[in-house]
């Protein structure tokens, strides 16, 4: 008998309907999908019931608020997150899963380095440089990227108590697993351009980047 996923990834996502027609079909045997709808207008839960992935409504905006429901409803042994703007192949969480499984590593994520010019705005690539800049000089942090892909174990992630319900959870993340000793690996991800017809909250405009380094620097302080 063929054993059943030990991961469960979750897509915390908002107006990613056209997003996840592509980025579902292609997410490997081994996760479970858990799609957290966080104020969509555009048919995402729909799209993701029928590609077989479990549905949370998420009221409260925010991408840690997102995060957190996903991590809440997840229930087994892993748990992995990524975005779910088709931007990252889901099928490079393997490698990750396994450094998690096999006991190297205590999280493992991925550095994501742009297929092209133009994927990773400047201003949404600056505002992260100068966050993993600050974190790595301050507090020893391994990882060269705020680990928008990552994968480790749930009962710990919930033990981390990761409280920022906004876009400064994956800097709260870091910064919390790295003052607790976790061992950390990481892996380069190719990183493509967002699914037609989809934008991102963050990098798809200077606003956006701006409200999300204003929400790492909150965490930080």
């Amino acid at each position: 008998m063929t054993a059943g996923p030990d991961c469960d990834l979750v897509l915390p996502c908002r107006d990613e309907a056209a997003a996840l027609e592509t980025l579902l079909p292609a997410v490997p045997a081994g996760f479970a999908v858990i799609v957290v709808d966080n104020g969509s207008r555009d048919g995402t839960a729909d799209v993701a019931r029928r590609h077989g992935a479990t549905v949370v409504t998420e009221p409260r905006p925010g991408y840690g608020a997102a995060v957190h429901a996903g991590v809440l409803a997840a229930t087994r042994e892993h748990v992995a997150v990524m975005d779910g703007d088709a931007s990252i192949d889901p099928t490079e969480l393997l490698p990750l899963l396994e450094d998690v499984r096999s006991g190297r590593a205590d999280l493992a994520v991925g550095r994501r380095i742009p297929v092209r010019r133009g994927v990773w705005p400047w201003h949404a690539r600056a505002g992260n440089g100068l966050v993993v800049w600050w974190l790595r000089r301050r507090i020893g942090m391994a990882a060269h990227d705020l680990a928008t892909v990552r994968v480790c174990r749930r009962d710990r992630l919930v033990a981390l108590e990761v409280r920022d319900r906004r876009f400064g959870y994956p800097v709260e993340l870091l910064q919390k697993a790295t003052r607790e000793g976790w061992r950390l690996t990481e892996h380069d991800v190719a990183y493509h351009p967002r699914a037609a017809g989809t934008r991102s909250k963050v990098s798809g405009s200077a606003v956006g980047t701006a409200r999300a380094v204003r929400d790492f620097w909150k965490v930080l302080a």
